[in-house]
């Protein structure tokens, strides 16, 4: 039996949504007739770029800006959530309820955190979002990075940053099975849509290949209803390298009205 890399490391709180895409990814693999191969001590850029690569999930910013080329997009999940539908989802910018300010250009001169400086929810679609905002190509006082949306919530919850962009199908997670880790927060504004984050498997695949796996992807989502429910995915969409463009047309506004980087 081979042994391939398949890891679903995207959404993998709170624990009812780790559990229902471990059930969807292990009878994926059963259907499949393969093994899952060890990942301890890769890194998640070696993970996405491994020749052994049959399924992951990664985001639409480090896949135009780093993997582009290197990785096959086999689709995109259809979520059917709050803020998060048709294969599109967006970013709230949350701020805390007691907070007097109340609009976003409230916010300028306050404090910023971003999960990270490749993340397009967290960092890209929050820094078009501000570009018209800026002066001097500044925004925010400070902008700390806290090294995932849920730590950025913390953050917030515990005034360590006063504004910050979620990915609004993690936001809907939290507030379904976590509502602790919103609560005292508020949607200050929301971000342009771009598409939801692409499944990958390695550049080798053919295009048979590629719609072999997200058939099946889909027929083991629907033999999962109860999973399907949880992660409130409906079915994963055709998706290509171009649809993510967009990502960089955002990043491309943002760097035309003088705001390349949020600082």
């Amino acid at each position: 039996m081979t042994q391939d890399i398949a890891e679903l490391l995207m959404y993998v709180a709170p624990e009812p949504i780790r559990q229902a895409n471990e059930r969807w990814l292990t009878r994926i693999l059963e259907r499949l007739g393969t093994q899952r191969r060890d990942t301890e001590g890769l890194s998640l850029l070696a993970l996405w770029r491994s020749p052994n690569l049959l399924l992951t999930q990664t985001c639409g910013y480090p896949l135009m800006t780093q993997l582009r080329g290197k990785v096959r997009v086999l689709g995109r999940p259809r979520h059917e959530l709050p803020d998060s539908s048709g294969g599109n989802h967006c970013s709230l910018l949350l701020g805390r309820a007691d907070q007097l300010r109340r609009t976003l250009p409230a916010f300028r001169g306050s404090r910023c955190v971003i999960n990270g400086e490749d993340s397009n929810s967290g960092m890209n679609l929050l820094r078009h979002r501000l570009a018209p905002l800026h002066r001097d190509g500044q925004f925010f006082s400070r902008v700390g990075i806290s090294g995932s949306h849920r730590e950025s919530l913390r953050w917030l919850r515990e005034d360590q940053a006063d504004l910050a962009a979620i990915d609004s199908v993690t936001f809907a997670y939290l507030a379904r099975h976590a509502e602790a880790e919103v609560a005292g927060l508020r949607v200050i504004a929301r971000s342009a849509f771009s598409p939801t984050l692409p499944y990958i498997t390695a550049a080798t695949a053919t295009d048979k290949q590629a719609e072999a796996l997200r058939q099946v992807m889909n027929e083991t989502l629907r033999e999962l209803p109860d999973v399907g429910e949880i992660l409130g995915l409906h079915e994963v969409l055709p998706a290509s390298e171009s649809d993510y463009q967009i990502v960089l047309d955002y990043q491309l506004e943002a760097e035309t009205l003088g705001f390349g980087r949020l600082r």
